[in-house]
């Protein structure tokens, strides 16, 4: 039996600390619905009521677009975490996302939360409306055997003036939608 709550308690952010891969669901009024597994050091709880995650440039910005996206209900964003070792359980944050860029003026407040990553291009802000755990008693156990680096070192490697002009021509979604790329290459300290 799932169970809601307005905010975050202890134990539901100590299982979230604990988890190596975290997803993301969002969409627009019309198109494809977006589902991202996300990994790496980039999931922050800033408070029971507000979380934030670090995303790195990667295929598409679909997050971005859907978040903006001029509709009444604009923002929508689930985040998902399954504990795949004990206890069994699903969180689940149902929250209004936005996406803060390293050109906004909330970046550097933000950005102060976490280890830029080769790559990162945006934190997305989220604040909760509601949280729901469930039993995940059909969720398999399984161990991390490592992260995978390809990624960050993709972005390592990338011409900081090549990357920052290939992602200022990245303005659309897959379904068309506008987005705001950054307007910078960050090499990261993170590794």
């Amino acid at each position: 039996m799932a169970d809601f709550t307005d905010a975050l308690t202890e134990k539901q952010m100590a299982m979230i600390a604990a988890q190596p891969v975290f997803f993301v669901a969002t969409a627009a009024a019309e198109g494809r619905i977006n589902l991202s597994p996300k990994g790496y050091d980039a999931f922050r709880v800033l408070s029971p009521t507000r979380v934030a995650y670090l995303d790195l440039g990667g295929s598409g910005n679909e997050t971005h677009a859907h978040l903006a996206a001029d509709q009444a209900d604009a923002g929508r964003i689930t985040v998902m975490f399954c504990n795949f070792q004990q206890p069994a359980l699903i969180l689940r944050i149902y929250g209004r996302g936005r996406a803060v860029l390293p050109q906004d003026a909330e970046w550097e407040a933000l950005a102060a939360h976490f280890t830029m990553q080769p790559g990162t291009r945006q934190i997305f802000d989220i604040a909760i409306e509601s949280v729901q755990g469930s039993c995940g008693w059909g969720v398999p156990f399984m161990t991390l055997e490592g992260e995978r680096d390809t990624l960050k070192k993709a972005h390592r490697q990338a011409d900081p003036a090549q990357w920052a002009a290939k992602v200022a021509g990245r303005t659309r979604s897959i379904d068309g939608l506008p987005t705001r790329p950054t307007d910078r290459y960050i090499a990261g300290d993170g590794e």
